[in-house]
């Protein structure tokens, strides 16, 4: 199969149902690689069911159904194994809504995907732990602390905590699930600048249900309503000249 090394994520003809709720209607993307694409619509539109697809953890709820293809990398991964998909989800670093840090030191937290992934070596241990914790914009804040609990860190202290514990396990892509939406504004723009340099490394998909968080951030859009995607393309084109009437109605907040 010839891939697109431009396109990181496709998706043909994805369709999602929860027992009896259709969520994701005939969904044909492509996420471009090294890019910050910003999936937008109204809640309850199927932006996190998207995302969640990318790396297989729709399969944690009970009586879903999926169809079609989600391919990464050109490999369909809805026909891996069992076996592969803790492969799978290497693949992608997540950011949740909520900073969800594990029961352990700082230190700890970062090193928990290291050990099981065997990533690095022990005596190589300590200098990626730093590597991350700068690359979260952290290191300078808990240098002095790497053993204190994680849950002494403030909230936004904490989202970058999550971060560097993605980026440890080296993912190619950053799935980010409304990962503001709980910081106040100032630790919410840390993140936003981080996003923005990571893209560099990694390509990015991000969940956001603030339209001037997507006009700050996007390179690429898809707009999803009702489970349909019904407009995608580069940041500037959609945001300046929509084509879809429903588009142009959800900017200008005639659809919430």
């Amino acid at each position: 199969m010839a891939i697109n090394s431009n396109i990181h994520i496709e998706t043909k003809n994805l369709n999602v149902s929860y027992h009896e709720h259709h969520v994701l209607k005939n969904v044909n993307i492509k996420i471009p690689t090294n890019q910050i694409t910003a999936i937008i619509g109204p809640s309850g539109c199927g932006k996190t069911t998207l995302l969640k697809s990318f790396n297989r953890l729709l399969e944690i709820a009970d009586e879903v159904k999926i169809s079609g293809e989600v391919l990464v990398d050109g490999k369909n991964i809805l026909e891996c194994k069992g076996y592969e998909i803790p492969d799978i989800r290497k693949k992608m670093g997540l950011l949740s809504q909520k900073p969800y840090p594990l029961p352990m030191s700082i230190y700890e937290n970062v090193a928990y995907g290291l050990k099981i992934h065997n990533n690095v070596s022990e005596d190589k241990l300590d200098e990626t732990i730093e590597h991350c914790l700068k690359e979260a914009g952290l290191w300078d804040e808990v240098k002095k602390r790497l053993d204190d609990p994680a849950t002494r860190l403030s909230v936004g202290q904490q989202q970058r905590l999550c971060l560097a514990r993605a980026i440890a396990v080296k993912p190619e892509v950053l799935l980010c699930d409304e990962p503001t939406s709980a910081l106040d504004p100032t630790a919410a723009q840390q993140i936003e600048k981080l996003l923005l340099k990571l893209k560099q490394e990694y390509t990015v998909v991000l969940v956001t249900h603030t339209l001037r968080q997507a006009k700050r951030l996007a390179d690429y859009v898809v707009f999803i309503y009702f489970g349909e995607i019904v407009e995608q393309g580069p940041a500037k084109e959609v945001f300046k000249n929509p084509k879809d009437p429903r588009t142009k109605a959800y900017m200008e907040g005639d659809i919430s």
